[in-house]
């Protein structure tokens, strides 16, 4: 059997684990931004006990490899009474890993943030949450842009780390495949074809944005 007849027989199986992929991923960072949002205001605003349980987070989240953190999801988790299938617990892993990583590209962007704003707005009686929305967001996440750009990309090269979970995404289909088939060139072409359908045109996109933040072009 040729090289190609392979590769068109596992293309079906392919298929299921790059929608799989895509899927988590999006899941995952969008978590991993809301979370990110959270744990930096809290930490710009200085909020008592909150702030603190963000920044050790942040801590933990940063310095744990994934992998241990979907070993302790998925395998630790049970004996404490909470049992999280696969899917769900590479969810949680990219969530939990990737808010720390958001939450860093936040402070960056609202610590370039003009404190002459800041304190004009606390001058004319805005509350924090007044603070937030209409001068601390807007323009921090601006700033924001490149980083959280830089970690979209990571969060979605991570995924492949969720093989060890058992998780049909693009990583454990090949290595499914090889495993079976013993076809290795074969099935890691289409496994490097499939992350660059994802990440170059992504990563073309997320370009272009930081360009046009870079410029100030929004609206024109």
């Amino acid at each position: 059997m040729s090289s190609w007849q392979i590769i068109q027989q596992s293309l079906p199986l392919f298929e299921k684990g790059f929608i799989l992929t895509l899927w988590l991923s999006f899941i995952g960072i969008i978590g991993s931004i809301i979370v990110g949002l959270i744990c930096s205001l809290l930490k710009y605003f200085r909020v008592p006990v909150f702030s603190q349980i963000a920044a050790v987070y942040v801590e933990i989240s940063r310095n744990t490899p994934l992998l241990v953190q979907l070993f302790f999801l998925y395998y630790a988790f049970p004996v404490f009474g909470f049992k999280l299938n696969a899917e769900l617990c590479g969810i949680v892993g990219l969530i939990f890993l990737g808010g720390s990583y958001m939450a860093e590209g936040f402070n960056g962007g609202f610590d370039g943030v003009s404190k002459t704003q800041v304190e004009t707005g606390k001058a004319i009686g805005l509350s924090r949450m007044q603070l937030a929305r209409y001068v601390v967001f807007p323009q921090g996440f601006t700033l924001s842009v490149p980083a959280l750009a830089a970690n979209i990309i990571f969060l979605i090269k991570e995924t492949s780390i969720f093989t060890v979970i058992a998780i049909p995404e693009l990583t454990n289909t090949a290595l499914d495949l090889i495993g079976m088939y013993y076809r290795s060139s074969e099935y890691l072409l289409v496994l490097v074809i499939g992350y660059a359908i994802i990440l170059i045109p992504l990563s073309i996109i997320l370009t272009l944005l930081e360009k046009r933040v870079r410029y100030g072009a929004f609206g024109n």
